[in-house]
Order: structure tokens, then C-alpha cells, then sequence
């Protein structure tokens, strides 16, 4: 019973791929066959082409289409030509009168192969590369119909019956042809159908009685479609559909189908264990996609039934531990973790590589300590996934799996550079010898270096293209965040350059998008192509033209599907995922740097062209990037509107992006308003959501003391501010936190500039400023420069000439690309500057201060930033008095009054965000 009994993996002959092979049979003809060419260009015959790749790459998939269903997507993709290909695939059909018309059929298929010897092909004549995908496809659909028994091949026959059967009662493209399928349909006289079926049934309870259970591939697949069927729903039956179905109906939806199968329909078109693996890691990837955003408790009803039909399908362990570590579920998760690997070993369906020797008795150890540190890195306890992950390597090197170190020491790089952790020389042991060698004279950022260029080191000689591409886009993070020194930075070669390198920076991040061109040199043994392809042609349903981060939309218009012509080449996910966070990384880059026109640009680049396939974390940060660029430059209303949006699209769960955002804008609105009270809930409530642990959290407990400093500044206990800022400081010089250093030091100087001690805060704006060219920092050395300047101006009015000077040197880049608060600041105190001059006579150069307070008040009134345009006002009240403008002069004075009123009696409420 070859026919029926297939292996894990094996590929089987089904009526879909003989549909396939007859149209590759129109695409490339054969030297015997006497076919006429349909095709009107050359295009069309590509347009072809490109279909049929795709359908090849999607065999795997657990759900083959049916004839009705191939027939409507040739009707699209063939456009005038629809016609001949649906009638010459019907007629081929109905010339499969017998099994021995089948062995004719495969015999003709190797006619479209060419060889190595194949100079005597005609010059017209097309012939497919046998190392193709196309020629692959072929040559395992040939050798997959050799190795069937004759009960095989009797059985494939009457799945051709019922598949034309099916497309038959159901469309009226077999009408031409009605008599010859007639002549298929009477050989169900023969009840070769029920003998079959009945050799099955014996067989399967032969191998029941040996073994004691059933392999999962014979498995009756009734009550496994009954789980499924949600997912199997035609394009047709898509277009009824609503256009905000959740991700989580597809994978949990388990009584909404109507697909009207019947038993023998059922039976006759059984899944594999390796269709149903490449199944599981379409969910595995919608689950870390989508992450906490999905239904986890239908999640797990749907893969509790799925573990209830098929027990020794291992990888159902896996997504459950998937899911509860996208719950948060601490125990769930470890639990499942652990009997993934206890059951499975790790060698069912891991997308590493194999190593050569001495890892086959001791299943995949090393694998479990690597996903077992990354679960531990996830819930924030970076000491215990450090001292896991240097175990991992210990044992990858003992089991000589090179593939597994080179992810592991990405691991380790990534928790040293994500967590803070000041030290690791009582963690890392001595495992790993190029770190620990010289354990007591390098860094963590040193060893984070060395862990980096290690880990690319191996990626890249192992082919790894994509954990490469990850590694070069690591390093362009820690190139931007640390400044490159020597190992042993002393002698007289010592270098002296203590700077980041923005080029260096940018190469590296375009060194990672190349892996756009070279992701398919990688080899993986649990990589499936047809996962990839079925998922291409899912997203060509969907209508060009979509608006940015837009929902999924079960609505298709049949006009799109076929657009794919214009792709060139169909990318996995997983690639896709990463091109993106090249963009947000550039992105990113660009906001430090200074350059935010640059900034935005990136970020509507990754949410126009991966915004659909990136995972709800990257589409966290792209909004909270362009609602941070609204507020910072079109002002509050503008920006709570926008995030109004971003909470119904994303779950406003504990520690998500949006919530922090939403925190951080009703803190900095409040601090604006003059509401102390809201502020302080707001640092509170900040504070409460950051990690106990030491270490855990470090760029959300930075952002929270840092606002709980600029609370106390508003609220005018200066040596409260100052002890919470000098604590902070301390916190990022011991984890090595180099651009936070340079905020901090700047929110010293704005502290002692406030509370009159401006000789205080002139170290502390040149230290900001020093840190600022190390790093490229423009925009903030702008803003530290600003402070320097009013420091200056403090001092004296006989320093507003320094002032002033200090001032239009970095107008500029405040102009150029500061937000409203930085350049209504700038232009307040260029004011002060004119007016604290004793040469500046303001009878006779008003205009000057005037355009200036005019500019600043516009963009304060965006801000609601009372105290500074109150300030504003009363100066265009004085300069007014002072030129006679009585009228103008009371206006400034009603609007001075009206802003500081609001100042001293804020409003409680918050701002409206339902």
C-alpha cells in the first residue's frame, strides 16, 4: 500500500500536482508534442512562468487547491489566453481513461526536462533546467509516481475521478467535455475505490495490533478536518467574509467552516507529517508576529484538541510554549519548554542546521539551553539566561554544532547589550575563551564587541545568510550607542580618537539589508519553500494601494490577485522582518543624530512597504516613532488623535510601547499645563512598570527617573531634582550608558540654571555638550548649547553678546530640525539676548524681538506650554510699551494673564482619549 502509507516528509503524487505538470506541459512542450503557442508576448508566457513557480514552491502546503479553484485563477492569470489553457487541462484530464494513461502521462513529462547533452533542442523550443525549481518540481513528481505500487497507482486514478468530479457539479467549464468525464465516472463500477480503502483500514489495524498506536500519517483525517476546517475557506467564501477577522479566528475557528466536504473527499487527500509541520510553523511564525495581540486562549483550545488527535506530533508542545511566552505565562511556558524538548529532543521541526557528528545520541541539548536562556531573557532575568546561554555554549562545542554557537554567542551578545548588567566575571566562566582570556581587563561592551564579531564570524562561514543579516544590524546598534576603543587602550600607539563613526554605522546597517538579495543561499533543513510561496499568493489578494499599517481585510477583488507579475521575487517573512528593522534602525539612527525630516522618512518607509508581514512589536515602535515626531512637531492634538489609533489597533497591555507612550505624552502635557498632580501619577505610574530586578528594564527605569527629576524641577524643589538626577547618573555611568549620560548632564545644567546657579551649571552643560560630539548627538548638543548659552546670559547682561553668539550658532539645527518646545525656546531667549544688551535699542529695531516672540508664542499656543508663553507675552507686552503700541500692548497683557491663570489653576482632567 505505497500509495497510502507514506513516510514523514515524503512527497506524494496528488491530482493538484498533476494539474501542475500539465500546465508546465503548455509552458515548456515537449519536441513530440505538437502544440501550438498560445502566447501573444513573451510577458504572458513569463506571467506563465511566474504562476507556476509559485504553485511549485506552495506543494507542501496542507491544503491543495482544487480544480474549480485552479480553473478561476487561470481565468485571472491568463487573461486571453484563459480560454486554452482551462480547456486544454480539462481535456488532458479526460484523456486519463486507465492507470496506464497515468504511466504514459509521466513518461511524456520527462520530454520537457533537458540534459546536459541537449544541443540538438531546437532553437523554438523551450526546455526547462532540470536543477530549476520547475525541473525539480517535475523530476520529484516523476520519481514520486515510480516508487507507487499498483494499488497506488489505482489509488492516485480515482482521486483524479473525484477531484474532476468535484469541479464538475460545481462549474460549467466541463461542459464541453461531459461525455469523456462520463467515461472516467463509469470505472467506479470496478469499486477499486472501496478495495483500496479497505486494504487501508486492514493495514492500519495490523500496525495498531504491533505496535500499540497509529502512526499520525494514517490517521483518519475526520475529526483533524474538524479542528481545521476553519482554516480551509475558499477565495470565494473569503470575499463574504468580514474585513476585520482576527488572526486568532484563523487559527482557532473550529466550528465556522462551510467547505462541504464530504467523507470521501476527506479520505482520499490525507496530510503528512511534513505538510502538517510546515503548517505548525505558519502558526509559530503568526505567533511571534502577532504576539500578545492574538486570542491566547483560543490559541490554546485549538492546539489542545490538535495534541488530543495526533500525541507524537511533538511541535504542538512548541507553539503552546510560544503562546504563553507571548502571555507572559512564566510556568506555562517553562513547562511546555521542557516537554517539547523531553518528548521531541529538539530534532522536530527546528529551523538550525544538523551538525556533522556527535550530536545524534544526545538529541539537541544545546538547542533547549538556547531557547531556555532566550525565555529567561524575555521575562527579565538576564543573570540566570546568561549563566544558561554560557552553558549552551559549553555544549555546542562539545557536540562540535557550530550552527547552534553561532546563534547562541547572538544571544549573548544581545542580552549583554539589551540588559544592564555591569558585570560578568562570576557568569560567564570560562566557557567561551575569547571572551574570558582577558575576562579582568575588558568591558561588557568589549565583550559584547568580541560576542558580535564571533557570532558573524561563524554565521558568515556557515552560509547563516539571515542570522548574518541580524548580526550586521547588532553591530550597527552598538556602533551608534559606544564609542570604539582599544581592547588595551594604552602605550604610545594608543588610539585617541573616542568617537562613534556615523559611516561605520551605515555600512553596517547596509551590509544587513543585503541579505534581500542572497537570503536563498541558506541552507536549512526545515525550511519550506511552499510555505513562503502559499503565503505570496495569499498577500497578492490583497488590493494594491492599501493606507499605511492597515488592517487585514478578508475582502479581496478578484481584479488584484494576479498583480504578482509585478514582483519579482516572493520573500519570506522572516527576511522581510528583517529589511524592516534595518529601516527602523536607520530610522532611529537618524533621531540621535539630529536629522528628524531623515527619521520620518525611514519610519513611513518600513510602515508603507513592511508594515503587513512585521511583527506587532516593529509596528509598536513605527507608530510610536511617527506620534513622537506628531507631538514633538505638530503638538498634542495632533498626536493623541494618532494614538487614539494606535490603541485600538494594539493591545494596551503591561509594558507595551503604546502604553508607555500614552504615559510619557499625558506626563510631558501635564508638565506643560502646569498639572503637578497628573505628572507625578504619571511618573508613579511609569515607575511601577518598570522591573524590581537590577539591571532589567534599564531604558524604561532611566526614562522614569528622568521624568520624576522633571517634575521636581517644575514643582521647584531644585536639591530633591538635583539628588534624583545625580542617582541617575551614577546608575548609567555603572552600565555604560553613554547617550543617557549626556541627558542627564543636561538636565543638571537646566537644574542648577533654574535655581540661580549658573556658575554650577556651566560644567555640567560642557560635560552634555563633550558627550554630545562624541557621539554625534547634533540635535541635543544644539539643545545643550542653548542652555549653555542662557547659563551664560545668567551671569550677567554683560555677557549677551557671548549669549547671542552661542545662540545663532546653533539656530540652524534648531531651526532646521527642532521641534516646537526647542524652537520657541530659541526664539524667547534671542529676545532676552536683544533686550539684555545695553547697545540694542528697542525703539528703533522692534521688529527684530517682535518677529521672534510672534514665531515663539504661534508655536506654544500648539504645545499648551503656559510658562513659556506666558513669558512670551509679557516680553511683547514690554517691547510694546516701550514703542507706544498701546492697543498691541494690552493684548499681550490679556493673553499674559489668560496663560498664567491656566498656570496656577490647571485642569484635572485628563485629556480625552475614548
Amino acid at each position: 500500500m505505497a500509495g497510502l502509507t507514506r513516510t514523514a516528509g515524503a512527497f506524494a503524487v496528488t491530482p493538484h500536482k498533476i494539474s501542475v505538470c500539465i500546465l508546465l506541459q503548455l509552458y515548456a512542450p515537449s519536441a513530440q508534442m505538437s502544440l501550438p503557442f498560445p502566447f501573444s508576448s513573451i510577458s504572458q508566457h513569463n506571467r506563465l512562468g511566474l504562476y507556476l513557480l509559485s504553485l511549485t514552491k506552495s506543494c507542501d502546503d496542507i491544503f491543495e487547491p482544487k480544480l474549480e479553484d485552479l480553473i478561476n485563477q487561470l481565468r485571472e492569470v491568463g487573461e486571453d489566453m484563459d480560454a486554452w489553457l482551462t480547456d486544454h487541462l480539462t481535456n488532458r484530464f479526460s484523456s486519463l481513461t486507465s492507470p496506464d494513461d497515468l504511466l504514459n502521462f509521466f513518461n511524456d513529462m520527462r520530454g520537457i526536462l533537458g540534459s546536459l547533452d541537449s544541443g540538438a533542442a531546437q532553437d523554438d523550443q523551450i526546455i526547462l533546467d532540470p536543477n530549476s525549481n520547475l525541473g525539480m518540481f517535475v523530476r520529484r513528481c516523476i520519481l514520486a509516481f515510480n516508487l507507487l505500487s499498483f494499488e497506488g497507482v489505482c489509488h492516485l486514478f480515482t482521486s483524479i475521478e473525484v477531484y474532476c468530479r468535484e469541479a464538475h457539479s460545481s462549474s460549467a467549464q466541463y461542459d464541453e467535455s461531459n461525455d469523456n468525464l462520463e467515461s472516467l465516472i463509469q470505472h467506479d463500477q470496478m469499486d477499486m475505490e472501496k478495495y483500496i480503502m479497505d486494504k487501508a483500514t486492514e493495514e492500519i489495524e495490523l500496525q495498531k495490533n504491533a505496535s500499540g498506536r497509529v502512526p499520525f500519517h494514517l490517521h483518519t483525517p475526520e475529526a483533524l478536518f474538524k479542528v481545521t476546517e476553519g482554516l480551509l475557506v475558499t477565495r470565494k467564501e473569503k470575499s463574504r467574509t468580514n474585513t476585520k477577522k482576527a488572526e486568532a479566528t484563523q487559527l482557532a475557528c473550529a466550528s465556522s467552516s462551510t467547505v462541504d466536504d464530504t467523507l470521501v473527499d476527506e479520505s482520499l487527500f490525507l496530510r503528512t507529517n511534513y505538510q502538517i509541520q510546515g503548517f505548525l510553523m505558519e502558526q509559530a511564525d503568526a505567533i511571534e508576529t502577532h504576539g500578545s495581540s492574538l486570542s491566547s486562549s483560543s490559541i490554546e483550545s485549538f492546539l489542545q484538541k490538535l495534541q488530543n488527535l495526533a500525541p507524537e506530533l511533538h511541535r504542538v508542545h512548541f507553539l503552546r510554549y510560544l503562546n504563553k511566552l507571548h502571555s507572559d505565562d512564566y510556568f506555562a511556558a517553562l513547562e511546555n519548554l521542557l516537554r517539547y524538548f523531553d518528548y521531541s529532543a529538539g530534532t522536530e521541526g527546528f529551523d538550525l542546521v544538523l551538525p556533522s557528528t556527535g550530536c545524534s545520541m544526545y538529541g539537541r541539548y544545546e538547542i533547549a539551553l538556547l531557547c531556555l536562556g532566550m525565555m529567561h531573557f524575555r521575562f527579565g532575568h538576564p543573570n540566570l539566561a546568561l549563566e544558561v546561554l554560557t552553558e549552551a555554549v559549553r555544549v555546542s562545542q562539545q557536540h562540535s554544532n557550530d550552527t547552534c554557537l553561532a546563534y547562541t554567542l547572538a544571544a549573548m551578545s544581545n542580552l549583554l547589550s539589551e540588559m544592564g548588567i555591569a558585570s560578568t566575571t562570576s557568569v560567564l566562566g570560562s566557557s567561551y575563551s575569547p571572551v574570558t582570556s582577558t575576562a579582568s581587563l575588558l568591558s561588557v561592551q568589549q565583550r559584547v564587541y568580541i560576542l558580535l564579531k564571533e557570532s558573524l564570524r561563524r554565521a558568515d562561514t556557515l552560509k547563516l545568510r539571515r542570522l548574518v543579516a541580524s548580526n550586521h544590524l547588532a553591530m550597527a546598534k552598538f556602533e551608534l550607542m559606544h564609542v570604539q576603543r582599544p581592547l588595551l587602550s594604552f602605550g604610545p600607539k594608543a588610539s585617541v580618537r573616542h568617537k562613534t563613526c556615523p559611516v561605520s554605522v551605515c555600512k553596517e546597517i547596509r551590509l544587513g539589508a543585503h541579505l534581500l538579495s542572497d537570503f536563498s543561499a541558506e541552507s536549512s533543513t526545515m525550511t519550506i519553500d511552499g510555505s513562503l510561496s502559499s503565503v505570496w499568493l495569499k498577500d497578492l489578494q490583497k488590493p494594491w494601494g492599501q493606507p499605511v499599517f492597515s488592517q487585514e481585510s478578508g475582502s479581496r477583488k478578484s481584479s488584484t490577485f494576479f498583480q504578482f507579475c509585478d514582483h519579482l521575487v516572493s520573500i519570506p517573512g522572516s527576511v522581510s522582518q528583517i529589511i524592516g528593522a534595518s529601516y527602523l534602525l536607520r530610522a532611529t539612527s537618524w533621531e540621535l543624530y539630529g536629522s528628524a525630516p531623515m527619521a520620518r522618512m525611514n519610519t513611513l518607509v518600513y510602515a508603507a512597504l513592511f508594515g503587513d508581514s512585521s511583527s506587532s512589536s516593529d509596528a509598536e515602535l513605527a507608530y510610536l516613532k511617527l506620534i513622537q515626531h506628531l507631538a514633538l512637531y505638530k503638538g498634542y492634538k495632533d498626536a493623541f488623535a494618532a494614538l487614539k489609533i494606535a490603541e485600538e489597533k494594539f493591545l494596551t497591555v503591561s509594558k507595551s510601547k503604546i502604553l508607555l507612550l500614552k504615559l510619557q505624552l499625558l506626563h510631558e502635557h501635564a508638565l506643560h499645563r502646569g498639572n503637578l498632580k497628573l505628572a507625578q501619577r504619571m511618573c508613579n505610574e511609569l515607575g511601577g512598570l518598570a522591573s524590581t530586578t537590577m539591571g532589567v528594564d534599564m531604558e524604561l527605569k532611566v526614562e522614569a527617573s528622568l521624568r520624576e527629576a522633571r517634575t521636581l524641577l517644575a514643582a521647584k524643589q531644585y536639591s530633591q531634582a538635583a539628588n534624583v538626577a545625580h542617582s541617575l547618573f551614577c546608575t548609567c555611568h555603572k552600565f555604560n550608558l553613554q547617550i543617557e549620560k549626556a541627558s542627564v548632564l543636561l538636565l543638571l545644567a537646566e537644574i542648577h540654571k533654574k535655581s540661580g546657579n549658573a556658575v554650577l551649571g556651566l560644567p555640567y552643560a560642557l560635560a552634555s555638550i563633550s558627550f554630545c560630539q562624541s557621539f554625534n548627538l547634533d540635535l541635543l548638543k544644539a539643545s545643550a548649547t542653548l542652555t549653555l548659552a542662557e547659563l551664560w546670559l545668567g551671569l550677567g547682561s554683560n555677557h549677551a553678546k557671548r549669549a547671542l553668539d552661542l545662540l545663532h550658532g546653533a539656530f540652524p539645527m534648531i531651526l532646521g530640525h527642532g521641534g516646537l518646545e526647542l524652537r520657541a525656546r530659541a526664539y524667547i531667549f534671542e529676545a532676552n539676548c536683544y533686550l539684555s544688551d545695553p547697545s540694542f535699542s528697542v525703539s528703533t529695531d522692534s521688529d527684530t524681538v517682535l518677529d521672534s516672540l510672534r514665531q515663539a508664542s504661534e508655536e506654544l499656543q500648539a504645545l499648551e506650554y503656559h510658562e513659556l508663553a506666558a513669558e512670551a507675552f509679557y516680553l511683547m507686552a514690554m517691547v510694546y510699551d516701550k514703542v507706544g503700541q498701546l492697543e498691541e500692548r494690552e493684548e499681550a497683557a490679556t493673553l499674559f494673564k489668560m496663560h498664567i491663570t491656566a498656570l496656577e489653576n490647571p485642569q484635572d482632567e485628563e485629556p480625552n482619549m475614548a
